[in-house]
């Protein structure tokens, strides 16, 4: 194997060079995964820790270089504790990203049928709109998730089951502050209503604005860790947004919301052409 000399001690490889290369694209991929989230501080930590070791086992230092690797390696168990949300949401993106690549599949298809997720069709999506532009003038708040390729079964396990038909008066009583079911978040998927009062995550995200009341929060938080969309009506403004991806969009008309629900649904389907 050809070998590069560097300042005279250090052996180095073209294997080494593509391993430097590969290690590189990981922490570049894991940097930009945690970018503004609040463990951006604790992944630093552990890269100066790595990086010090790394360093220290180079030159010789062999009780700092020990010290450092019993501490990563008993902190294994920890790292995967504390960065469990950000593996979860990775991992759920990584399966639905290899899910939709392959989603062209037909033998996998006849196998699950269940798998094949049923758009809201026009009407449905006409029902939600009307329902969010009346409780905007009423001032009720709501939180709609609109399901996609994720299951939300956690999610949905947290509330009450539902499994109705959308209708715009039905949402509307379900939100009245007096209905038992109004706190929470309705789940709305193929075409029904499957639950509603689940509880959803909270955005841990440090730069979202603070006119953000907990409904916003919440929807933000939902769309990081899913591809699904949320509908917050705000219950002091009465303000309709949008959420998708984590990021808020204001709503101003009934038409626009239903061209954002079904413009999602589009890019989605031409995505998995």
């Amino acid at each position: 194997m050809f070998e590069l000399s560097i300042l005279g001690f250090l052996h180095f490889t073209w294997v080494d060079l593509l391993d430097i290369i590969m290690v590189t694209a990981v922490i570049y991929a894991v940097f930009h995964w945690l970018r503004g989230t609040s463990a951006m501080n604790i992944f630093i930590a552990i890269a100066l820790l790595v990086v010090v070791r790394i360093i220290s086992d180079a030159i010789g230092m062999k009780m700092i270089s020990s010290l450092l690797g019993t501490l990563l390696d008993m902190g294994a168990l920890a790292i995967i504790i504390i960065f469990q949300p950000e593996l979860r949401r990775f991992l759920d993106n990584l399966g639905r990203s290899a899910g939709n690549t392959i989603e062209k599949r037909s033998l996998l298809d006849k196998l699950f049928p269940d798998r094949k997720r049923k758009e809201l069709d026009y009407g449905n999506i006409s029902e939600i709109a009307q329902a969010c532009i009346e409780m905007s003038a009423q001032k009720t708040g709501a939180l709609i998730v609109i399901r996609r390729d994720s299951k939300l079964e956690d999610i949905i396990a947290t509330g009450d089951p539902i499994d109705a038909k959308v209708s715009s008066r039905l949402i509307m009583n379900i939100f009245f502050k007096n209905s038992p079911l109004h706190d929470g978040a309705m789940i709305i998927g193929n075409d029904r209503i499957i639950a509603a009062r689940c509880t959803l995550p909270i955005s841990e995200r440090p730069g979202l604005p603070a006119r953000y009341g907990m409904r916003h929060k919440a929807a933000v938080g939902i769309s990081e860790r899913s591809d699904a969309d949320v509908i917050v009506v705000s219950e002091q403004t009465g303000g309709i947004s949008f959420v998708s991806a984590g990021e808020v969009t204001p709503v101003d008309s009934s038409s626009t919301l239903k061209l954002l629900i079904r413009g999602k649904q589009k890019e989605e389907e031409e995505s998995k052409k």
